[in-house]
C-alpha cells in the first residue's frame, strides 16, 4: 500500500510545498492533500512523478512507518533563524538516519548507551562535571568529541544542508541519544557543537525550559566547562597578555579563541574591559568568520569500522540504499566528512553480528 507518511516525508526533505510539489507533477493541490491524508491510492503514473520529483526510489513511499522526529524531540541550536522548511528538512534527514542506524543495529553490536540523566535542578557546570567523573575523563583534554560521543553510544550524523541556519540538534529516542553535527564549520566550533548537545541530552531528557534562551544558555555553559575544566584552565593561565596568548593557549582544549576568551572571563582570569578588547580584536582580525590555527576535521570511529566490516561481507553504501529505498546522496548526506579517515588503531566499538 501506499504511505501517505513516506511522501510527506521525502517532500519536506526537498522542502517542498504541497502546491509546489502538485505543480511539479501536474496534478492539483487537493490531489496532494488527499495523497497525505490516506484518502486517495496513487495511479502508477502519479507514483512515478513523485518519485522523479522527489528524486526518491519508488519503492519509498510504499515501506513501512518509520519513527518521526518531532520538532519539540530536538534541540537546535539556532531557532530564530531558522525557517519552517529548514527545520522539516533538517528534522527528515534525522528520519532517514534513523532508518540506516536501525539496518545497522540489526547487524552489529555497537556500544550501549552510557549518557548521565541529570535533572535540570542541577547547574550545567556541575552536570559537566559529573559526566566527565563518570566517564573517567578527570581534568584532561578531550581529544575527539566525536568519538567520545560514539564510544559513549551517542549516535554522531552530519548535516550537510544547504543552509547556514541550521547549526546542530539532538534529540532522544526511546533509550538511544542522537546528534547531528554541521560538519562545514570549523573543528572548534563543531566541536563545540557536539558538547553543546551532550548538555541537552544529559539537562534535558526530561524537557527543556519553557524559555529556549534558557536552555540554550544551560548547554553552552556545559559545554564550556566541559571542554575547558576550571582547574586545568586556572591553572595554565592565570593572567592573559594578549589575543596571541590564547590563540597559542586554545590548541590544548581544541576550542574557538572566542570560546577561550569567554570562559576565561566567566572564571574571572579576563576582566571586563579585556573581555570586550580582545572580542573587538577577534572580530577585527576576522577569526569569528576563520579560526586561526584551525584544528584538522574530527571524524567518526564508528561508522569506517562499520563500512569496513561490511566491504569484507561485498555489501556497498548504494546495496544498503537500496535496501532502505533511499537514495544514495542521502547517506553521503548523514555521514558527510565522519568518514573521511579509517579508525583509530584500538577504537574497537563495533562487532559485526549477522550480515
Amino acid at each position: 500500500m501506499f504511505n501517505p507518511q513516506r511522501l510527506i516525508l521525502a517532500r519536506k526533505r526537498r522542502k517542498r510545498t504541497a502546491r509546489a510539489l502538485a505543480a511539479a507533477i501536474g496534478v492539483s493541490p487537493i490531489t496532494i492533500s488527499r495523497l497525505e491524508n490516506g484518502a486517495n491510492e496513487p495511479e502508477d503514473e502519479t507514483v512515478e512523478a513523485l518519485a522523479r520529483a522527489l528524486e526518491f526510489p519508488r519503492g519509498f513511499f510504499f515501506a513501512e512507518d518509520v519513527d518521526e522526529l518531532p520538532a519539540e524531540a530536538a534541540s537546535f541550536r539556532s531557532l530564530s533563524s531558522m525557517t519552517a522548511r529548514e527545520r522539516d528538512a533538517a528534522l527528515s534527514a534525522g528520519v532517514i538516519a534513523y532508518l540506516f542506524s536501525d539496518w545497522v543495529a540489526e547487524r552489529f553490536n555497537l556500544p550501549p548507551t552510557d549518557v548521565p540523566e541529570l535533572r535540570g535542578d542541577v547547574a550545567p557546570e556541575q552536570a559537566a562535571q559529573v559526566v566527565r567523573a563518570n566517564w573517567g575523563l578527570g581534568e584532561q583534554p578531550v581529544s575527539s568529541m566525536i568519538k567520545l560521543l560514539e564510544s559513549k553510544g551517542v549516535r554522531v550524523f552530519s548535516l550537510f544542508e544547504d543552509t547556514k541556519n541550521v547549526d546542530a540538534f539532538s534529540c532522544w529516542r526511546g533509550d538511544r541519544p542522537f546528534v547531528f553535527l554541521n560538519t562545514f564549520k570549523s573543528t572548534e566550533r563543531s566541536r563545540f557543537d557536539a558538547a553543546h548537545e551532550l548538555g541537552h541530552l544529559v539537562l534535558h531528557r526530561h524537557g527543556a525550559p519553557q524559555d529556549s534562551r534558557q536552555a540554550e544558555s544551560e548547554a553552552d555553559r556545559f559545554a564550556s566547562a566541559f571542554l575547558m575544566p576550571i582547574d586545568d584552565v586556572t591553572s595554565r593561565i592565570r593572567y592573559v597578555t594578549d589575543l596571541d596568548s590564547l590563540i597559542q593557549a586554545k590548541k590544548r582544549w581544541g576550542v574557538s579563541v572566542a570560546a577561550l576568551n569567554y570562559r576565561l572571563h566567566k572564571l574571572k582570569v579576563v576582566t571586563d574591559w579585556q573581555n570586550r578588547s580582545l572580542n573587538i580584536e577577534i572580530s577585527s582580525r576576522g577569526f569569528r568568520r576563520a579560526e586561526p590555527d584551525g584544528l584538522p576535521p574530527e571524524t567518526s570511529a564508528l561508522w569506517p569500522q562499520v563500512f569496513t566490516s561490511l566491504w569484507r561481507e561485498r555489501i556497498t553504501r548504494e546495496q544498503i540504499a537500496a535496501e532502505l529505498n533511499v537514495p544514495v546522496g542521502e547517506l553521503e548526506t548523514i555521514l558527510y566528512r565522519l568518514t573521511g579517515q579509517s579508525a583509530e588503531s584500538g577504537d574497537a566499538y563495533v562487532r559485526l553480528r549477522s550480515v
